[in-house]
């Protein structure tokens, strides 16, 4: 089976336009991937069956739908990330992410509201 979680940088761009305007007809879709993506109706056919296939969108009577939202397959991606990569430690990628990057005061205040929440503060 093929890991849903995976998506090139096109595929990504075209589920960005399903996710911003679903429900929406696949004539619809065939439209805006055109405007967007200067792809032809055939292309975008073939991506959109790709997606469905992996569970992330779905098509029924000619209207494409969401399955799975771009949050809940984006917090999926990133756990992946982090169990493939840094053997599920959280701490471990957080610090190779701020190796190559600092965190600007907002952000380091963010994550401290997000752990004070999951502390029960």
């Amino acid at each position: 089976m093929m890991n849903e979680s995976r998506l090139g940088v096109i595929e990504t761009k075209f589920a960005d336009i399903i996710w911003r305007n679903a429900p929406l007809k696949t004539t619809e879709l065939i439209k805006l991937a055109e405007a967007e993506l200067g792809w032809k109706r055939t292309t975008t056919y073939t991506v959109l069956k790709r997606l469905t296939e992996r569970g992330i969108f779905s098509v029924l009577d000619g209207t494409v739908s969401i399955i799975i939202s771009k949050e809940e397959f984006f917090s999926k991606k990133s756990h992946e990330v982090v169990a493939e990569s840094f053997g599920g430690s959280l701490p471990a990628f957080i610090a190779a992410f701020t190796s190559r990057k600092s965190l600007t005061k907002e952000e380091i205040e963010e994550i401290q509201k997000m752990i004070n929440k999951m502390k029960g503060e």
